[in-house]
């Protein structure tokens, strides 16, 4: 019989709908299986495929214990014997992804018109989530109460080979804390876990890319986690190093960017106004006319709802650092620490 049950995933964080809401325990799990493994129907391979939707039993031919995921967790766990995919994709940028389950051994399968339904929703929903980012720019600086801490530098955790963590840097659980995402959400430390499942494959050789995300925290802050695989001198594997810190310009600008919809060439146009290089020296620079120049710029002002280019550097830097005008900078530009 069909649950409302759903499990959607964006900006690196998660929402749970329907018979999920309230299990919290194995949310972790979500992640290990996620990105620690290799399967046909995990989002970084639907995204490769290009592939906007896909239904286990279709895939697996009615096989879908042959699914780790569905065989370790949602069958025993929660009961679902199947599952649809979306991937919100827009070109080659995955933005999000929703799952679907049916619960019960002789629930109904998802059938190819519905999964086709599903996919046709594949840009749409993109473009919703793209507006949703930049609508989640605030338009005031967040104010730290008197007196509260405000934490600088990254936080360090290390997790064992049994997935938990033995140690952490001080003042590592107000970054994780930040990590929760608020209603319906999963469990605030879900893409660290993630990551772990990651790093593991990485240490493995089995990818070629250390794993690394982009987070935005609670408090409207944009964190970076980084992961990597330890070994130790006894050569045992499996331990994993994670690092969360406030994200940089470099890190954010290419998102914030993206989320725009611009072209290849406003975006170049975009990264030269963030430098403040002028609109001569722009259409030098790629060979183009002034007037070429003011016209990506007009398209570009267009969609990021500016007039002017203070405007859209303001745009984008000023939800991640308004808060920090004033603050010290150090020899190397950044911000400095807060004894």
């Amino acid at each position: 019989m069909w649950r409302p049950s759903t499990r959607r995933r964006r900006c690196s964080s998660a929402r749970k709908y329907g018979d999920l809401l309230g299990q919290d325990e194995r949310d972790p799990d979500f992640g290990l299986l996620e990105y620690g493994g290799c399967e046909p129907s995990s989002y970084r391979e639907l995204a490769s495929r290009k592939c906007d939707a896909v239904g286990m039993n279709l895939l697996t031919r009615g096989q879908v214990k042959r699914s780790e995921r569905m065989s370790q967790l949602m069958i025993p766990e929660y009961c679902f014997h199947d599952e649809a995919r979306l991937s919100i994709r827009d070109g080659d940028r995955l933005w999000a992804g929703i799952a679907m389950f049916r619960s019960g051994a002789g629930c109904r399968p998802f059938d190819e018109d519905e999964i086709g339904f599903l996919a046709s929703l594949s840009r749409t929903l993109a473009h919703g989530v793209r507006i949703g980012l930049l609508s989640s720019v605030v338009t005031e600086p967040v104010v730290t109460e008197p007196g509260t801490s405000v934490m600088h530098g990254p936080a360090v955790l290390i997790i064992d080979r049994d997935n938990e963590i033995v140690q952490m840097s001080a003042g590592s659980e107000e970054r994780i804390d930040d990590l929760a995402a608020g209603p319906n959400s999963a469990s605030a430390v879900n893409p660290v876990f993630g990551l772990i499942g990651a790093a593991r494959r990485y240490g493995a050789g089995e990818t070629d890319v250390p794993p690394r995300l982009r987070v935005r925290g609670k408090s409207g802050m944009w964190l970076v986690i980084n992961a990597s695989p330890l070994s130790s001198a006894d050569g045992r594997v499996g331990e994993v190093v994670v690092t969360i810190e406030e994200a940089r310009p470099p890190e954010i600008i290419p998102l914030v960017v993206e989320a725009f919809g611009l072209t290849t060439r406003e975006r170049d146009v975009t990264q030269m106004v963030l430098q403040n290089v002028a609109t001569k020296d722009i259409a030098a620079a790629l060979h183009v006319s002034a007037y070429t120049v003011q016209d990506h710029l007009k398209s570009i002002f267009d969609k990021a709802g500016v007039r002017s280019r203070r405007e859209l550097i303001a745009r984008v830097y000023f939800d991640q650092y308004a808060n920090r005008l004033g603050d010290t900078l150090t020899p190397s530009g950044w911000f400095a620490s807060e004894e």
